[in-house]
């Protein structure tokens, strides 16, 4: 087996969106071409409410998922399906916009620290229209595989024969949170075909032998079949994603991403003539 070595380690980027959300951007649209099928992965922590209290207000999103993990914290969401829901700590909220969806997500005031992620997933082609559908996942329903001194939760794919919560996804993908053990080694497979990357967000940790890297890094792997880490000594805790690529034109503006110039203007121009997302219910309905 070849171990991925590593392309690139960048630091997330200060950023402000919604509101005012100060957040940090580990990649986004400039990257999301070699990142394929992965379009954007936004890292929200902050020990100051005034961070984050404006939330993300009514806005649309089409042609991609979007998959956002709470490690500490909470965030309400409610859309123009009339979908209504606070994701806590260790959950996961996995929607798909697919043809369509006006939401706003709100976070809640929190004592102490706040952290959050937001992963974007390219949809393909032949699904970039699909119905739109929510999917709420909580802690619990994440399972925990214990390999030696690891603790990784397995949100979507396959670790040891556990299996992730979130199934019938349109694009392959894997998705783990890996918590390390001071000086403790991880090792997992990978289709050698299929994009990876990790991000740090706790401690310090080497892959395939690089030089440790801290926190907020996000970390570029190469080619290869396994993807190796290790712990520095006061362990490590980082998100690993890998997908299958798919190989297609990247068309994107704003919130709606498409494959053709003339599939964007089309989202556009419904917005304003207010027929673009095709359920019953308008925002003001679901509020």
């Amino acid at each position: 087996m070849t171990d991925r070595k590593i392309l690139g380690v960048h630091p997330s980027k200060p950023t402000v969106e919604g509101a005012g959300v100060r957040l940090y951007r580990a990649f986004g649209h400039d990257e999301a071409k070699r990142m394929d099928p992965f379009l954007m992965l936004d890292d929200f922590h902050s020990g100051d409410p005034d961070d984050y209290m404006a939330g993300f207000p009514w806005h649309p999103h089409r042609g991609f998922e979007t998959v956002t993990y709470m490690v500490t914290g909470a965030m309400e969401h409610t859309d123009n399906l009339g979908n209504r829901g606070v994701i806590r700590d260790g959950d996961v909220q996995w929607m798909t916009a697919g043809s369509g969806i006006i939401h706003q997500e709100k976070p809640l005031r929190a004592e102490g620290f706040m952290q959050g992620f937001q992963l974007w997933v390219n949809l393909p082609r032949a699904h970039k229209m699909t119905a739109p559908r929510y999917r709420g996942i909580t802690a619990d329903q994440i399972p925990e595989v214990k390999v030696g001194g690891s603790t990784v939760k397995v949100i979507a794919g396959r670790l040891n024969g556990v299996e992730g919560p979130v199934r019938d996804l349109f694009v392959d993908i894997e998705y783990l949170d890996v918590a390390l053990a001071p000086g403790a080694e991880f090792s997992h497979e990978t289709d050698e075909s299929w994009t990876a990357f990790a991000y740090t967000f706790k401690g310090v940790a080497g892959f395939s032998g690089s030089r440790p890297i801290k926190a907020y890094n996000l970390v570029e792997l190469g080619a290869g079949d396994k993807i190796k880490a290790e712990a520095g000594p006061r362990g490590a805790r980082f998100l690993l994603a890998s997908g299958k690529p798919l190989g297609e034109p990247i068309a994107w503006r704003g919130s709606v991403v498409m494959n053709t110039q003339v599939e964007l203007d089309q989202a556009y121009k419904e917005l304003r003539e207010g027929t673009f997302t095709k359920a019953d219910l308008s925002p003001d309905e679901a509020k």
